[in-house]
């Protein structure tokens, strides 16, 4: 197993120097999205704010937990798709037949596919979510070490989601709109605290729409330092992904070729 995951850690860690340094091709293009996404999240956290100077709690939640919970889906977010960015646009690729070119790599499909492409606007979100909890709430390092650990779960989450909804078209043929939605309801569910929300609305986001494990359980883990918070926010992001790679490859029998003839170096 180690072998397997050092020669992953390699093959990722090539994929985001080449992404990055094609990025970096057009660098006014690149900087000028990773700083509107940045102040995109910064200005819906000011509107929390003032949220709170009229509403000073809100069902036990006070505005240092919605920023916390803002920084955490941001930067999980942002990095989920800053390093597999081709997850957004799993849709059309299948859609569209464009699976041919991936599938000659020697490694597992999903692997490449997913690494091949990296999203500037979700670099952004990562430097937000960071920016924001250390400037912001102000941690210290225990609160800051399982910052990171739930900001790596939040991603997995987002990866396994982005494979799940994207997989559609595997089944519907062109379900790009509809796995657009889905993930949007994704993010924007993740960004309300979960105590707004009661009963058959509740047990939605920890199913079909699994935000409670963005929205909820991290920034508990975070409020009480509490790892079985922690570690049930791990389990669920874990199972989202094995669900996404499961519906994957079931799906991939089904897969229509666009018959392209490439090969990307």
């Amino acid at each position: 197993m180690l072998p397997k995951l050092i020669s992953y850690l390699t093959l990722a860690a090539a994929y985001v120097r080449f992404n990055l340094k094609s990025q970096l091709e057009y660098r006014g293009a690149f900087l000028s999205q990773v700083a509107a996404m940045f102040i995109n999240d910064f200005f819906w956290v000011i509107f929390w704010s003032l949220f709170f100077t009229r509403f000073p709690v809100l069902r036990g939640w006070n505005v240092k937990d919605v920023i916390t919970l803002w920084a955490v889906t941001a930067a999980g977010f942002g990095l989920a798709h800053a390093l597999y960015g081709n997850g957004l646009f799993l849709p059309q690729l299948i859609a569209r037949g464009q699976l041919d070119a991936w599938m000659l790599y020697p490694r597992a499909l999903l692997s490449h596919l997913l690494l091949g492409r990296m999203s500037a606007t979700a670099l952004g979100d990562a430097i937000f979510g960071f920016v924001a909890y250390l400037l912001m709430v102000r941690p210290d390092l225990p609160h800051f070490v399982l910052f990171t650990l739930l900001t790596m779960s939040v991603a997995v989450l987002f990866v396994g989601f982005s494979i799940l909804s994207g997989s559609l078209s595997f089944y519907l043929g062109n379900a790009e709109g509809l796995a657009e939605q889905w993930r949007f309801s994704m993010i924007t569910f993740s960004t309300y605290p979960t105590t707004l929300f009661d009963g058959a609305a509740k047990l939605l986001l920890y199913t079909l729409i699994p935000a409670g494990f963005v929205s909820y359980l991290p920034v508990e883990a975070l409020r009480e330092l509490s790892l079985s918070h922690a570690a049930l926010a791990g389990l669920g992001a874990l199972a989202v992904l094995l669900a996404g790679i499961a519906v994957f490859y079931h799906g991939l029998g089904r897969y229509e070729s666009g018959n392209l003839m490439e090969m990307r170096g």
